[in-house]
């Protein structure tokens, strides 16, 4: 469903417009509710259809909650959950405390992951696009699935 980068410019008070071609869908797909939490590997969050977030914090929650790994990340990922409602004119606020784990300011990217979007400060994806484009040719960082997936 998300598909695309877009750049996005979030307001002194950290309200963030979601691009115009996502709005009807997520109105239809989850009534305009979202959530996002951190994401636990990269300084950028991640926004999910509050209905795709379910699926996913079910099996975050069924996690066993006595291996240490599996403990971080429900720690870090449902306690950083917020539920998000889009307002009329398509906005989400971002709260304080994940626009300073992400380091977002006024430039941001907002890029479409399928299910969920990803959201960046412009200055951090972009140092990071570029890491990953100059690891893109290293057959070692490549899952066996990827290994014979043609283009």
């Amino acid at each position: 469903m998300f598909r695309g980068l877009h750049n996005i410019n979030l307001d002194a008070k950290g309200r963030l417009a979601i691009p115009t071609k996502y709005r009807e869908p997520l109105a239809e797909l989850c009534g305009a509710r979202l959530v996002v939490t951190i994401d636990t590997e990269e300084r950028c969050l991640l926004i999910y259809p509050a209905n795709e977030w379910e699926v996913i914090e079910a099996k975050i929650e069924a996690l066993p909650s006595f291996n240490k790994a599996a403990r971080r990340i429900q720690r870090l990922l449902i306690g950083h959950a917020t539920d998000l409602e889009l307002d009329g004119s398509g906005r989400i606020l971002l709260p304080q405390p994940l626009r300073e784990y992400a380091g977002l300011d006024k430039e941001s990217v907002l890029m479409g992951q399928g299910k969920k979007l990803e959201l960046w400060s412009k200055e951090t994806w972009e140092g990071r696009r570029d890491d990953y484009l100059d690891m893109a040719g290293d057959p070692d960082e490549l899952p066996d699935e990827l290994q014979s997936l043609s283009l």
